[in-house]
């Protein structure tokens, strides 16, 4: 089950990866692919939604269940993982408005898109030198076992509803390294 963790955190890192792709482009005064930037956008906030966001919540939950010496860093990054689906919105609906050829100051939504994309990594690494370890540490095989039996109904098929729903940000993760955190 942390192996999946794992993964998943590498896939999203190579998501962030390709969205700062762009801001860089955004930076440089070139116009990025904002078809691909929603597709990422939109597949984050899914994912969000459906799948690291309960997990997420179970994973506090447990932790500060069998570990409550943890209970204040654990809910402390609970709520720092959930003031990033905010953020991303409102970067979703600065891209709507683009593709709608309304007028946006590019260089504040590369401004924002870049707070928002060092918020995330940060949140990764916390969860890859902090949660994890604790994970590691304090789960019993029959906690990895219990988060593995409440995994939204079709987790294990995210990578092929990428492929399918999101076909160019599919080709572009798949020739992508996983950029360091």
């Amino acid at each position: 089950m942390l192996n999946q963790l794992r993964l998943d955190h590498a896939n999203m890192a190579r998501m962030l990866h390709v969205l700062q792709l762009k801001q860089k482009a955004l930076v440089q005064g070139e116009r990025p692919n904002f078809q691909l930037m929603r597709e990422v956008v939109d597949y984050i906030l899914s994912y969000m939604d459906s799948f690291a966001g309960p997990l997420e919540r179970i994973c506090v939950e447990r932790l500060c269940q069998i570990a409550p010496e943890h209970k204040e860093l654990t809910e402390k990054m609970a709520a720092e993982y959930l003031q990033l689906r905010p953020r991303l919105q409102r970067l979703s609906d600065d891209i709507d408005t683009i593709l709608m050829d309304n007028v946006l100051p590019m260089d504040k939504f590369a401004s924002d898109l870049k707070d928002y994309l060092e918020a995330h990594r940060a949140y990764l690494r916390q969860e890859r030198e902090t949660l994890f370890p604790l994970m590691d540490k304090h789960f019993s095989q029959d906690d990895m076992e219990a988060l593995r039996q409440s995994l939204p109904v079709g987790a294990e098929q995210s990578l092929e509803r990428l492929q399918t729903s999101y076909p160019e940000l599919y080709a572009e993760l798949r020739g992508a390294d996983v950029p360091p955190i």
